[in-house]
């Protein structure tokens, strides 16, 4: 199969991603945290504060700091037990699942990420670490100062220097794989944004600047870490720093040294650990590392420019309703972090008034965030746009519209209850969407950014998608309701929907959101 079919079936034709025969193993499963074996170990603290509050300007951050930081990001969090009941005509069956689960929603809650961080702090030894999910503790993958070797795989972009951290964001392909067959490609750049956007929000919250760079020379952040780019590859970096912004120099193709990823590897020696996963047969996935391979960027000169302009363009006769002036949404990032929700099927219908929607919109989209995609190193609008099928909300018809930021306005593209039309586009019907108010539809380019980035293209509209969809989940739970994503939806279907096929976009991830009545399970958190 080449690779414009394989990325079709990923979005269009979702039942070809996997082999009409494919069965999970589920007692072959791999651990949903990556382990090492013999390395030296540096503990954190379990005493994980219960409210994020900002720092002292320009103060420099301990170990413990950084430690809380990794929790909120990334860390075990809850332990959950959920009771499934089959009726089999003469009894009823009960069965029960339980997972250890994250702040960041995953696919299946199968969490195929993992975090590295490089750091540079007095209470600790400089180096290259892996954040050990499962004990939360470091592990020292390669001890020294990396700071030269970082910053020519970003073609010299970043001062480093001036960065007391730099989060690495990598992809265990075979974590996801083995239930999701090939479909878990998409799964995994959506679930490397969700990653990015929770880190960028818990960044914020605790007065650290940030930037996510999605460019560098892949094979020689991989050769850095010590990881085999067969079974898991870098999707993104994350320096952090206390300054109010990471310094960062405008360098075109043209100019500067171009930097080989063959050259830069040479310059550290070859890195091996050991490492367990539990699963005794690993089945290959010839796909995922072709799509790995054909993404990666061997010298600076490949790096890009985007120009942002991703704003709703309305039609003409496109109804405008203006919605309403709203404050700031004030909230407790940690607390709305232990209160989020997936609802699927608790959802509840009921009415959402005008302010709530207003700030749900308004909310979202104040999210920005410093990349080394934009032309422009301000923070810059994410590349992807907001679409919904609205029902029972405040002096708004039932309809389908398009968010427009600039005008803080909805377009409305067609009148009418869609609920019934969106449900039986459902591929794996496990939300009822008749009891949601709000079904959204995060929107990108069809060619999946393909002519500037190649098929790196693809992973990055995923992720920047994916960190939209974190910001909506967040503040959809500090207004008191629940979120689910979705992808098990016709995209097509939706796409005729909001009449978005002539301008070359396509709806990338579902979000049903409203009111939600609590799940009856057993959960508990696992930190002190």
């Amino acid at each position: 199969m080449n690779l414009e079919t394989f990325l079709h079936h990923l979005h269009f034709d979702t039942e070809k991603s996997a082999p009409p025969d494919w069965q999970v193993d589920w007692e072959d499963a791999p651990l949903p945290y990556k382990l090492y074996r013999g390395l030296p170990e540096i503990s954190l603290s379990g005493d994980v504060p219960l409210t994020l509050k900002g720092r002292e300007a320009h103060a420099e951050p301990a170990l413990e700091e950084l430690g809380h930081f990794l929790w909120y990001v990334y860390g075990l969090t809850q332990y959950a037990q959920t009771a499934f009941i089959e009726d089999t005509g003469e009894k009823a069956d009960v069965s029960y699942a339980q997972l250890l689960r994250r702040f960041v929603p995953s696919g299946g809650a199968l969490y195929p990420n993992e975090l590295y961080v490089y750091i540079k702090l007095e209470d600790v030894p400089t180096g290259i670490y892996h954040y050990d999910v499962a004990h939360h503790r470091l592990l020292l993958l390669r001890e020294g100062n990396h700071d030269f070797y970082l910053s020519r795989s970003l073609r010299n972009s970043c001062d480093l220097s001036d960065c007391f951290c730099t989060v690495f964001v990598s992809t265990v392909f075979w974590k996801n794989f083995f239930k999701y067959n090939n479909f878990s490609y998409r799964l995994q750049g959506l679930d490397t944004g969700v990653l990015i956007g929770q880190a960028l929000e818990v960044a914020n919250q605790m007065g650290f600047s940030s930037r996510v760079c999605y460019q560098f020379l892949d094979r020689s952040i991989n050769h850095l870490l010590g990881l085999t780019e067969q079974d898991e590859s870098v999707y993104a970096m994350i320096p952090l720093s206390v300054h109010p912004s990471i310094h960062c120099v405008d360098k075109d193709n043209k100019g500067g040294e171009i930097v080989s990823d063959t050259q830069l590897s040479q310059e550290v020696p070859f890195l091996s650990h050991e490492t367990y996963n539990r699963s005794k047969k690993v089945i290959d996935y010839p796909l995922l590392r072709k799509m790995n391979e054909a993404s990666m960027l061997e010298t600076t000169s490949s790096f890009s420019k985007i120009r942002n302009d991703n704003r709703v363009k309305p039609a003409l006769g496109m109804e405008a309703i203006m919605l309403p002036f709203t404050e700031r949404l004030s909230y407790d990032l940690a607390s709305v972090c232990r209160e989020r929700r997936s609802p699927n099927t608790d959802f509840m219908i009921g009415k959402i008034s005008q302010t709530q929607l207003s700030t749900l919109l308004k909310e979202t989209f104040s999210l920005s965030y410093q990349n080394d995609l934009n032309e422009t190193h301000e923070n810059a609008e994410t590349r992807v746009s907001l679409y919904g099928s609205l029902y029972n909300v405040e002096g708004i018809p039932n309809g389908a519209y398009a968010y427009d930021q600039s005008a803080h306005a909805l377009r409305r593209i067609t009148q009418g209850d869609f609920r019934e039309f969106l449900q039986y586009g459902l591929t794996m019907p496990n939300v009822n969407l008749f009891q949601v108010p709000l079904v959204l539809h995060i929107v990108g380019d069809r060619d999946h950014l393909k002519k500037e980035l190649g098929y790196r293209g693809y992973r990055i509209q995923q992720m920047e998608a994916g960190i939209l969809l974190q910001r909506l989940l967040l503040v959809t739970c500090a207004l008191g309701m629940g979120g689910h994503p979705l992808l098990g939806f016709d995209a097509n279907q939706c796409d005729e929907l909001y009449r978005i096929n002539s301008k070359q976009k396509t709806s990338l991830i579902q979000i049903p959101a409203g009111p939600y009545r609590p799940r009856a399970w057993l959960n508990g958190g696992v930190n002190s």
